[in-house]
């Protein structure tokens, strides 16, 4: 981390008001913010629903702040005894490798970089869905999914500590914990993901995401079956099937959260096994309930602190903000009045 440069957090933020959403099937009907677990700091204006707090903070804010402050300190504990004490089962998986990556999306990656590289032109290397921005792509090969979810089980089986992946979901890895920041998600944030995102999200940051947070989520008939509506603190989101059998469990996409419409229109995207969708945060989304098997999905929250730092996403207001460490949730704040530079690295890397 550059010595001027702190990183913040803000989440928890206004949830649209309830009129705004249609069921879809049996949709949930309440949306939910999907705030993030680890923090670096808390936007205060963010858990004031409509309400900005200026000034002292009313007591039920502080004690949030107090409570999201113990849980970075908690991962930051978790993850020391998970580097000590914990073996992994295929440890090649956590240093990113080309070999990792589907060709074809090395092939997208190429294209992305070239002269001349303009989005009608990777839009014909994807898959798109209605006009909500979203897009379907590969990432993954078959044997890097099979031995990542065998990795991820063997840690799951084991007696280390673990925290939750967020506020919505019980069951996944923070990847953060295992030591995967800076090896193996930084790279493929930077390396591969903002290629594409610069084309397809201009105005959310794309060309300059400069933090992230990762998790795995995992649903099974006797644990998570669903995932509520919401939207997730990010600019854009990485979701990745990596497998393993099931059925049911479609996503489902609404509104983006910034621009609803008095009556939203929702569809339905089926997982496709190494496959990602990128899709804009603040697009309302959900997951419908598992009917069999076991699904697990990566999950990559791509922030940009030059947006979020002049609108928190979560709330819709000029973030206030508290410190805190790592990436945080991708605010920063200048130091001594100097300008503020990105973070490439996690410092808990």
């Amino acid at each position: 981390m550059t010595k001027n440069n702190r990183r913040k957090t803000g989440e928890n933020g206004r949830v649209p008001p309830l009129s705004v959403f249609a069921p879809v099937r049996n949709l949930p009907m309440r949306p939910q913010t999907d705030g993030s677990g680890a923090l670096r700091g808390l936007d205060r204006g963010a858990f004031a629903g409509r309400e900005h707090v200026r000034g002292p903070a009313v007591p039920g804010i502080e004690a949030e702040v107090q409570r999201r402050k113990q849980l970075i300190h908690q991962s930051v504990e978790r993850r020391a005894i998970i580097s000590k004490c914990y073996k992994p089962k295929h440890p090649e998986v956590y240093t990113l490798q080309d070999s990792f990556l589907a060709p074809e999306f090395l092939e997208i990656v190429r294209f992305c970089t070239s002269p001349g590289a303009d989005l009608q032109g990777l839009l014909c290397y994807l898959e798109s869905f209605s006009d909500k921005r979203i897009y379907r792509l590969p990432v993954f090969t078959e044997e890097f999914c099979q031995a990542f979810v065998d990795e991820l089980e063997n840690f799951e089986q084991s007696d280390m500590p673990k925290g939750r992946p967020n506020t919505m979901n019980n069951y996944g890895v923070l990847l953060n914990e295992l030591g995967m920041d800076e090896p193996f998600l930084t790279p493929l944030r930077e390396r591969f993901l903002q290629p594409i995102t610069a084309l397809l999200y201009p105005e959310l940051g794309g060309a300059c995401l400069d933090s992230h947070k990762a998790f795995v989520v995992k649903y099974s008939l006797h644990e998570d079956l669903d995932l509520s509506s919401h939207y997730d603190n990010a600019e854009v989101t990485l979701n990745v099937s990596l497998g393993k059998e099931f059925t049911e469990g479609n996503l489902y996409f609404g509104d983006f959260n910034q621009d609803p419409s008095p009556v939203p229109q929702y569809i339905e995207v089926e997982h496709v096994g190494g496959r990602g969708l990128l899709h804009r945060g603040g697009q309302i989304h959900g997951a419908l309930p598992i009917a069999s098997g076991e699904r697990w999905n990566l999950i990559v929250w791509m922030r940009s602190s030059a947006i979020r730092n002049q609108l928190c996403p979560m709330c819709n207001r000029k973030p206030e903000l508290v410190e805190a460490e790592g990436f945080g949730d991708g605010f920063t704040e200048a130091l001594g009045g100097e300008v503020a530079q990105t973070v490439n690295l996690c410092a808990l890397g």
